[in-house]
């Protein structure tokens, strides 16, 4: 079942991130279904986070989508080379995001491998913000796209996460944000091996 608006829109931005854990996120490029299980994920706050691009209500043609009603995708581009898919989540005018960094893939692998330029299914197909989005496709002409769509989209199939299988820690390459580096708002399925490596 497709992931309606209102689970988008509730104002804790850190249990919408447990909570996407065990989802599944899909696109369609081109008429080709991919897509897998969200494994990890990244709480984002406007409020109160130096780590948020909204932080300080920095509003920018790049922030702008993220003060939107929760429910939509924001895909920003970090090194020059890499589009990080986001998910803004909470009411309008707040500007939370939840970084998704990783999936385990289960659906249209073989086209994930071509777009990857890689030969067989290892983990670094799809564990990083930034594979991830090459191997589903995702670049910035998604930015401000319905999550309640038929372009990308998140299902939950009814798997059920216990608390005990997720792991929480800090969030990655945020460094500059002082001490809200170590908010543990990162969280991840228990020895998965789709999760991203810590650099």
């Amino acid at each position: 079942m497709k992931l309606r608006k209102d689970f988008y829109t509730r104002p804790d931005v850190v249990q919408v991130a447990q909570d996407l854990l065990g989802k599944y996120l899909y696109t369609n490029h081109d008429g080709i279904l991919t897509g897998g299980i969200i494994v990890e994920t990244e709480a984002y706050s406007g409020t109160n986070d130096k780590a948020c691009h909204a932080h300080m209500n920095r509003r920018t043609q790049r922030t702008e989508i993220m003060y939107h009603e929760g429910g939509v995708a924001y895909v920003y581009l970090v090194y020059g080379m890499y589009n990080l898919f986001n998910i803004i989540t909470n009411v309008e005018g707040q500007a939370d995001a939840v970084l998704v960094r990783a999936i385990e893939p289960t659906e249209g692998i073989e086209e994930m491998l071509l777009r990857r330029n890689m030969a067989t299914p290892k983990p670094n197909l799809t564990a990083g913000p930034g594979v991830l989005s090459i191997a589903l496709s995702i670049n910035r002409s998604h930015y401000g796209e319905t999550l309640t769509g038929d372009t990308i989209w998140i299902e939950d199939k009814g798997i059920a996460v216990p608390a005990e299988g997720i792991a929480i820690g800090p969030r990655i390459g945020i460094d500059y944000a002082g001490e809200d580096a170590l908010l543990p708002w990162r969280f991840w399925l228990k020895d998965n091996k789709w999760v991203s490596r810590k650099k």
